[in-house]
């Protein structure tokens, strides 16, 4: 079973078991699925396969994220906890993240291998360090170490 048909099969579990969050949650998984398959040239009853799936998911956690800070730097606690209600749902589909400390020897390795040893060519170790970690790593995290390593 594709990624995009266990959602599916989630969203009759979710109206069943009357679970609200998950519910709007996995409506808008698939709403948006829909948009990226249509977007895509492909019908909107085309299932996407689970690479376009995880990516859709991401950038759906990545919108709540964002959402979230911006709430909560506006003091607005009563939005921010829906949002993160849903962030938990979709964090749930996507595959673990790499920690900052499984990020590290990576980090170093690409940039003994560039030969970078100052801020100023750190764009393009990112772009190096985020292409071998393809979807295993936070950008925001391989920032952090990238930052540390050079600084």
């Amino acid at each position: 079973m594709s990624l995009h048909e266990e959602i599916k099969a989630q969203l009759k579990e979710a109206l069943k078991a009357r679970e609200e969050v998950r519910l709007r949650t996995v409506r808008s998984i698939l709403t948006a699925l829909t948009n990226e398959a249509v977007a895509t040239g492909k019908t909107p009853q085309d299932m996407l396969d689970d690479d376009a799936t995880l990516v859709v998911i991401k950038r759906l956690a990545k919108q709540r994220k964002d959402s979230i800070e911006q709430y909560e730097a506006a003091g607005r606690t009563d939005l921010s906890e829906p949002e993160k209600a849903e962030l938990i749902v979709l964090e749930a589909y996507l595959p673990q993240m790499m920690s900052q400390e499984e990020i590290e020897p990576v980090a170093k390795a690409k940039l003994a291998e560039l030969g970078v040893t100052d801020k100023s060519k750190m764009g393009v170790a990112m772009g190096v360090v985020m292409k071998e970690l393809q979807g295993k790593a936070d950008g925001g995290d391989v920032k952090a170490v990238i930052e540390k390593l050079l600084s």
